[in-house]
């Protein structure tokens, strides 16, 4: 998708990467499946999320062109966006009569929760964008990947909850396929800015610049 919509090439390596993620998962897939706890709808919506999850990050690079690359003023539009998105949606769902009904609408702590859940999410919001400017949609959808392997390792590790030998093994295929697409465009990024950035041209020693005089004045 980045290449139909923003003309970015991927590379073979970056590419092989995210074939062994994506085995990775479907290891994990089949694993659930055969303990029982496969949930075909959710696997579906995983998959859709997955897809706009790329398509946001996707867009977003297409877009910051429109803002002259300033993430806070398009953190900005999306917040706005958001807040006349969530009225209809607020409406047809009967939400404004459940607000006048809340029990804690005037209760400090609540809008204390709310403050800070709201300056997180936009902090998260920034980041986001900032690291899809420097990087790419694909860099990013790959470490919202890896955090979410590592989070599902520790919330079972956490939870006590048996595995089998495969199922350890499908995230441990995600993470170190992850690790190594990082390791790809980490060499690929620097290579690119090598060239970008031109010969470096060593500056002369006081030998050579003697030397040089010398060479001058006889002439």
């Amino acid at each position: 998708m980045s290449y139909l919509i923003l003309r970015e090439y991927t590379s073979i390596k970056a590419i092989i990467c995210c074939a062994v993620i994506i085995s990775g998962f479907a290891l994990g897939v089949d694993q659930e499946n055969i303990a029982g706890s496969l949930s075909i709808p959710g696997v579906i919506f995983g998959v859709l999320a997955s897809l706009f999850t790329s398509l946001n990050a996707i867009y977003t690079k297409k877009v910051l062109p429109s803002v002259d690359q300033n993430i806070w003023r398009l953190t900005m539009y999306n917040n706005f966006n958001a807040i006349f998105l969530f009225m209809p949606l607020m409406l047809f769902n009967g939400e404004f009569d459940r607000l006048l009904h809340f029990p804690k609408m005037f209760d400090g702590v609540f809008w204390a929760m709310m403050l800070l859940g709201g300056f997180v999410g936009f902090g998260i919001g920034y980041v986001t964008g900032l690291q899809i400017q420097v990087t790419s949609p694909l860099t990013h959808n790959i470490s919202g990947t890896a955090k979410a392997a590592a989070q599902t390792v520790v919330a079972v590790a956490w939870f006590a909850e048996v595995k089998s030998a495969l199922w350890w093994v499908s995230n441990v295929v995600v993470l170190a396929g992850s690790g190594l697409y990082t390791w790809v465009r980490g060499r690929e990024m620097k290579e690119a800015h090598n060239r970008a950035a031109g010969p470096v041209y060593q500056p002369l020693s006081t030998s050579d610049t003697k030397d040089n005089d010398d060479k001058t004045s006889l002439v």
